[in-house]
């Protein structure tokens, strides 16, 4: 199921803690979930604390990524946790931009 909202974006973050910063709403895009990578845990706080790594995850995925109106997005969550980093891929294989995902503020399609 794609889910689909409005979220801050941030241009090449470091680790999470830089996605989660005051910003105006009018600085909120659009987005569009269009795939899913669960992460154990060791590997997900791995990828939060060095998002600039090349990362395998993200190169298998990067191809059904893009921005337009809406960005297709990768979202990035550890496994059985409901939020996680929505991902737009720079290079195929590192973020670009990212931000943080509040399941709770998604709608399903």
């Amino acid at each position: 199921m794609e889910y689909f909202g409005y979220a801050y974006f941030v241009e090449r973050p470091r680790r999470i803690e830089d996605l989660m910063v005051p910003h105006l709403v009018e600085k909120e895009r659009p987005y569009r979930i269009v795939t899913e990578v669960q992460l154990p845990a060791i590997d997900y706080e791995d990828f939060i604390t060095d998002m600039l790594a090349d990362r395998q995850f993200i190169e298998d995925h990067s191809r059904r990524c893009k921005k337009g109106e809406v960005w297709d997005c990768l979202l990035v969550r550890r496994k059985g946790q409901p939020d996680g980093v929505l991902v737009m891929p720079e290079g195929n294989c590192y973020v670009g931009c990212a931000a943080y995902y509040f399941k709770a503020n998604a709608r399903a399609f």
